[in-house]
């Protein structure tokens, strides 16, 4: 399998899958290349399938292509999802059990949100044009995050606790989420 290494001054191994098909592999400095290579063989199933969702997706791109929105579209969202998406943090963040620090809102091709170690949240503004309670699992599943930094099975089953049928979100997300990103101009 081929792939592009990049090292850093990081702590752990990731692998990225670029709209073009790409592989990147980011590990840290020192880290072995045996060592490397047996963490691709171990995710080689998973790298084949994404890249392959990866690459029909870039296929059905280029034979329907979306417009991107306007600048001043993008900002008009932008406002509008920072009037919105605070009022369902502070709802959910009591149901959830935790508190946060700073919202913000993003246009971004790869996110719909983040969290933060310091708490601080971020969200995509196209979770506007997604269906309500697409919009209200990625604030759940963020604020999740403010008790798991991870998508563990207890990270998971706190996210089913505050909506109990986010599964439904979650796959709404996977099948239609990548032609809202499209919405997005390439930088």
């Amino acid at each position: 399998m081929e792939y592009e290494l990049i090292r850093s001054r990081r702590k752990t191994l990731s692998v990225e899958i670029k709209p073009d098909g790409r592989i990147i592999v980011r590990a840290p400095m020192r880290y072995p290349k045996r060592e490397i290579e047996r963490f691709l063989l171990e995710k080689s199933e998973w790298i084949r399938a994404h890249r392959a969702r990866i690459l029909k997706r870039q296929e059905q791109q280029e034979a329907y292509p979306i417009p991107a929105l306007t600048d001043a579209q993008l900002r008009d969202l932008k406002r509008r999802a920072a009037k919105v998406i605070p009022g369902r943090v502070q709802y959910f963040a009591p149901l959830v059990g935790v508190d946060y620090g700073r919202i913000s809102i993003r246009s971004q091709r790869t996110r719909w949100g983040s969290c933060s170690t310091a708490g601080n949240l971020n969200f995509n503004c196209l979770l506007l044009l997604a269906p309500p309670e697409v919009l209200d699992y990625v604030v759940v599943h963020e604020l999740c995050h403010r008790k798991e930094m991870n998508h563990s099975p207890r990270f998971w089953a706190e996210v089913g606790r505050v909506l109990p049928d986010y599964k439904a979100s979650k796959k709404w997300l996977r099948e239609n989420g990548n032609r809202l990103m499209l919405l997005i101009r390439s930088t």
